[in-house]
C-alpha cells in the first residue's frame, strides 16, 4: 500500500509519530539481518569547510570547529540575542547559509501500516559540503515489505536497488546534521535536544531537531520570513559584512537584529532573508516597523536557517 490519507494527515499535522520518524529518535536493538548502527563506520561531518560554509568558512585564524569536531550552538558565532517584531529580545541559533530547495530525508513505512518501522534509522542523501544539502528536509515516506527487517537499508543506494514506493509528503522538517558530540540545548517550550541518528551511505550521521513550528513546502521550496541585521562594517566596505560581526549594545550582546516573525505567527519559518541595513541607523531599529522604515544597503544578500529557540 503506498502512503495515503492517512499518513498525509500524520505528516502533515506533525503528530508525534511524525516527529519521531522525521527527526526524533526511533533507535532500538532490532538489527536481526540489517546494517547495525552500533558497528556501522561513522561519517565525519564538517560545517566549516569550504566546500560547506557560506558566513563560517575555517580559515585558521577564526577558531570553527575543526572536521568532526563537536560543535557548541550555545556559544557564539552560533547564538545571537535579536528582537522580535514587537520589539521584545529574542534568542536564535545559526546555522549559516542554506538552499531553497529542500533535500529529501528518507523515512520507511511497512505495507498497510501508518506508524514507521520501529529501530530503523531515517536515511538521507546527502551531509553537508554535498552538492543539494540542506538543514531542511522534506519527508518522504517509502513503503517496504510486511516483512522488511530494520536498517536492512542504510543508503539512498540500497532504497532505489530494491524498488521500494516513494511518496514525498507535504511537511518539512528542520534537521540541521551537525558532528557527533554537538550540543543545542535550547528550544522553545523546551523540547528533543539529544542528536538523532540517521543513515548516510551506509554510515551513521548524527542530526538536532528543531520544532518550534509547522513547515510545509510551498511551490516545492521552503518558505522563507525576512530578518533585519546590521554589522560593525556595512558590507560596502573593505572587511565589512559578516567578518565584522554584528553591532551590539555597548558592553552587552544585544543585536537590534529583528525578525518579521516568530513562531506561532503566520509566514514563520526559521529560513530567513537577510536584508542588511546601515549601521547609522542602530539606534534607531527596535522593532519590525523601524527595521522596515531603516536603510537597506543590502536587500536579500543571503538565506539563513536560524531558528528561534527563545522568546
Amino acid at each position: 500500500m503506498r502512503p495515503g490519507h492517512a499518513r498525509v494527515t500524520l505528516c502533515f499535522g506533525l503528530t508525534a509519530a511524525c516527529l519521531l520518524a522525521a527527526c526524533g529518535d526511533n533507535g532500538g536493538d532490532d538489527t536481526s539481518d540489517g546494517h547495525d548502527p552500533a558497528t556501522a563506520p561513522r561519517a565525519t561531518i564538517d560545517r566549516f569547510s569550504a566546500a560547506a560554509g557560506h558566513l563560517m568558512v575555517r580559515d585558521g585564524g577564526n577558531d570553527l570547529p575543526a572536521a568532526g569536531a563537536p560543535i557548541d550552538m550555545d556559544q557564539e558565532p552560533f547564538i545571537t540575542h535579536g528582537l522580535g517584531p514587537g520589539g521584545s529580545p529574542v534568542r536564535y541559533y545559526n546555522f549559516d547559509v542554506q538552499p531553497v530547495t529542500p533535500a529529501p530525508i528518507y523515512v520507511l513505512f511497512r505495507d498497510g501500516e501508518d506508524t514507521p518501522v520501529a529501530d530503523q534509522l531515517n536515511i538521507v542523501p546527502v551531509i553537508p559540503g554535498d552538492p543539494g544539502y540542506n538543514d531542511l528536509w522534506q519527508v518522504v515516506a517509502v513503503t517496504v515489505p510486511a516483512d522488511y527487517v530494520a536498517n536492512t537499508a542504510a543508503s539512498v543506494a540500497e532504497l532505489v536497488e530494491a524498488g521500494y514506493p516513494t511518496q514525498a509528503m507535504p511537511v518539512l522538517v528542520n534537521c540541521p546534521v551537525v558532528p557527533a558530540g554537538s550540543t543545542a540545548t535550547r528550544r522553545i517550550g523546551g523540547g528533543y535536544t539529544d542528536l538523532t541518528e540517521g543513515w548516510y551511505g551506509g554510515q551513521i550521521i548524527q542530526y538536532f531537531h528543531f520544532a518550534e513550528a509547522e513547515l510545509a513546502p510551498i511551490n516545492a521550496s521552503v518558505p522563507t520570513s525576512p530578518i533585519y541585521v546590521t554589522f560593525n562594517i556595512n558590507p560596502d566596505q573593505p572587511g565589512g559584512g559578516p567578518p565584522s560581526g554584528f553591532v551590539t549594545e555597548p558592553g552587552t550582546d544585544q543585536t537590534h537584529n529583528v525578525v518579521a516573525s516568530v513562531p506561532g505567527d503566520t509566514g514563520y519559518s526559521p529560513l530567513w532573508a537577510v536584508n542588511i541595513y546601515d549601521n547609522a541607523d542602530f539606534d534607531n531599529v527596535s522593532d519590525l516597523t523601524t527595521a522596515e522604515a531603516s536603510n537597506i544597503v543590502e536587500p536579500y544578500a543571503a538565506m539563513v536557517n536560524c531558528p528561534l529557540v527563545e522568546m
